[in-house]
């Protein structure tokens, strides 16, 4: 099966240590090392060939200048840590996992609605709620797939695919200001380009907002502004918030993590299907830059995703309270929640 294919054992591969479903794959290509975040630095990385890694790890000048590495492939959908540009230009290939959480993040804001309406005591039916999205690729989408399915009325607001595809079906963030019970976001972190994300949901954005909604931040954190949201929800503007991305992350804002109904430790993806998928991706990548046979995890995940799930169903699988209790009680510990989590499992799996 390997005939023809001549394998580098002198490969130098660093592999971040809490990236789950890895250990023993990349072995028959190379020298592998498991380290933390905080040991993958100029250092560990100037002999190395490639990089596995997730979101803790700034990919920049700073790492890789004087690198040998020619590859980095994130465990995750955004690619917010990286610099594109530098890598571009120094002729690094950069291969991230997208959509591989989308159905866990889908799952826990569902779940996070559904959990912040018994708090409040609202009874209103999902149907007679509009859901603004914020942010329709991957993860939009399904939570849209979803929402629908429960009867929710959807808004959706993405100006990129809006421009690509015509207006027909999108709305701009004023109509979500306006007209959403409930507004969620979805987006990649950007600061430049036509339409940059930082901040997104800022003070002027809360200032229009009409109906005192519901707001989950599951994207990354910068794309609200933390210091505009205290206020808002002090105020009265934000009816409550479940904020799984924080600003400034694992340090975050304690007068946020007081006010918000659900707080948890950047794990709204953290299913176990989910880090199957994204750990195959990253690995399929991986092989098929070196022209390498194509390996994975031993664990399979089902092809298909739930297209029509119960309320039931979701919250079932994951309701967001233990997780908050946990994070509110030791707010210190962001990282080891994050780190020692429990994968859960996704609706029907």
């Amino acid at each position: 099966m390997w005939s023809g294919i001549i394998i580098d054992f002198t490969m130098k591969i660093i592999v971040e240590k809490n990236i789950p479903f890895i250990k023993g794959l990349l072995e028959p290509y190379g020298a592998v090392s498991y380290l933390s975040p905080e040991e993958i630095d100029a250092a560990a990385m100037s002999d190395a060939d490639a990089l596995v890694t997730r979101t803790r790890t700034r990919c920049d000048a700073s790492l890789l200048d004087g690198s040998k590495c020619r590859f980095i492939a994130t465990a995750t959908i955004g690619t917010d840590h990286i610099d594109l540009d530098y890598c571009r230009r120094h002729g690094i290939t950069v291969a991230n996992a997208p959509g591989c959480n989308a159905p866990a993040v889908a799952q826990y804001v569902i779940s996070s609605i559904a959990y912040m309406m018994s708090v409040r005591g609202d009874r209103r039916p999902l149907d007679e709620l509009t859901l603004g999205i914020v942010g329709v690729g991957h993860v939009g989408s399904i939570v849209r797939e979803w929402a629908e399915g429960l009867g929710m009325n959807v808004l959706l607001c993405d100006p990129p695919r809006a421009e690509a595809e015509g207006g027909d079906g999108f709305v701009g963030l004023d109509a979500i200001a306006g007209l959403a019970d409930v507004v969620t976001f979805h987006t990649p972190m950007t600061r430049g380009g036509e339409h940059p994300t930082y901040h997104l949901a800022d003070k002027a954005f809360f200032e229009r907002l009409k109906r005192c909604p519901m707001l989950i931040n599951s994207a990354r954190g910068p794309v609200v502004d933390n210091g505009a949201l205290v206020e808002a929800l002090r105020d009265g503007k934000v009816g409550c918030a479940a904020i799984d991305c924080w600003e400034g992350e694992p340090s975050i804002s304690r007068e946020l993590l007081d006010l918000a109904v659900v707080a948890t430790p950047h794990i709204a993806g953290y299913s176990r299907q989910g880090k199957i998928r994204a750990t195959a991706m990253a690995v399929e990548a991986f092989c098929r830059h070196f022209g390498l046979p194509v390996v994975g995890p031993t664990e399979s995940v089902p092809a298909d995703i739930p297209h029509s799930p119960t309320l039931n169903m979701i919250t079932g699988s994951y309701m967001p309270d233990v997780d908050t209790e946990a994070l509110k009680q030791s707010p210190d510990r962001f990282e080891p929640l994050r780190n020692e989590y429990a994968y859960r499992n996704e609706p029907g799996a």
